[in-house]
């Protein structure tokens, strides 16, 4: 009589969301960016990364998405994330001494692909 193979559990959201973001810091620091902090966290929402491309510091919104069902990961970057992510950003730009110039950018994942991250800059105004 076969023995049935034990099942393999399937990983949770935030362990899938844990190798996008270390998908997305690889990328971004072998583009020559610099990593000051990961998973910044106010009151009001999370920045994933924050970086250095040269003298510009860079707020980057990880995204993955498994399907384009709903318009894939670059939709799911919502006028209410983007608020979100200024006031993240303007409690982090309150504990330097001074402001450097600096931009959104998303890094957008259909699956945890290396060869299919697509980097946005500057995906906000203001």
């Amino acid at each position: 009589m076969a023995r049935a193979e034990p099942a393999v559990p399937k990983p949770s959201r935030r362990a899938i969301g844990a190798g996008a973001e270390r998908l997305a810091e690889e990328f971004l620091t072998n583009q020559g960016l610099i990593v000051l902090a990961r998973n910044f966290n106010t009151r009001h929402g999370e920045i994933d990364l924050i970086l250095h491309d040269g003298a510009t510091l860079v707020f980057a919104e990880v995204r993955l998405r498994s399907n384009r069902n709903f318009g894939g990961a670059a939709a799911s970057i919502t006028p209410a994330k983007q608020g979100r992510l200024r006031l993240a950003a303007r409690v982090y730009l309150a504990r330097l001494s001074h402001e450097p110039p600096c931009r959104f950018d998303a890094i957008l994942l259909d699956g945890l692909d290396p060869a299919r991250i697509t980097w946005e800059r500057d995906i906000m105004d203001g």
